[in-house]
């Protein structure tokens, strides 16, 4: 089992004040650059959740371990094969945010309260996972989009594994005071 990281992402937390700034995420991938936008106003844990494990690094270097052309791009396995975490779960935020190209949304198992590190980004409208599936952020801007639609056509293997890794080569979180 995973080491527990909840005491390094609860540290790391402390100053995150949702409303006294805009939380951004950018994942430097070995695509290119990925800004994403965070939904703080219906996933604050969620959003809470991906700002400390970036803020602890626990995204640098992990790959894409699934990529399904024409529904999402997934991350977030330190293991990179899909069944690891950060050694906690957190509980599920479903709104109504609708799962389409560049959405942000959080990765499970069957049981909605399982989520941990791992997330994806749609690279197609995926209604199946509307209000199944915590959807909290998206990309920035064309550019970030274009990144994640670029990762969706890379060549897969057995069990939709990219054939040469993907990988968030680094991560940070970028803080805007709110005007």
């Amino acid at each position: 089992m995973a080491a527990n990281r909840r005491a390094e992402v609860d540290e790391a937390l402390k100053d995150v004040d949702f409303s006294k700034n805009k939380y951004q995420v950018e994942f430097d991938t070995t695509m290119g650059k990925m800004l994403l936008e965070l939904y703080p106003d219906v996933a604050p844990g969620h959003c809470r959740n991906i700002i400390g494990l970036t803020k602890i690094g626990f995204y640098n270097g992990i790959i894409f371990h699934r990529v399904i052309k024409g529904f999402m791009v997934q991350v977030g396995c330190p293991e990179g094969r899909g069944t690891g975490g950060p050694g906690y779960k957190i509980p599920a935020e479903f709104n109504d945010k609708l799962h389409e190209p560049g959405v942000l949304s959080m990765a499970r198992t069957n049981d909605p309260n399982s989520a941990g590190s791992q997330f994806f980004v749609c690279v197609a409208r995926v209604p199946h996972l509307d209000r199944q599936y915590t959807v909290f952020g998206k990309t920035a801007d064309d550019a970030s989009l274009k990144v994640a639609l670029s990762i969706g056509d890379v060549a897969t293997g057995s069990g939709d594994r990219p054939l040469k890794d993907v990988k968030i080569n680094s991560a940070r979180v970028i803080v805007t005071p709110k005007g």
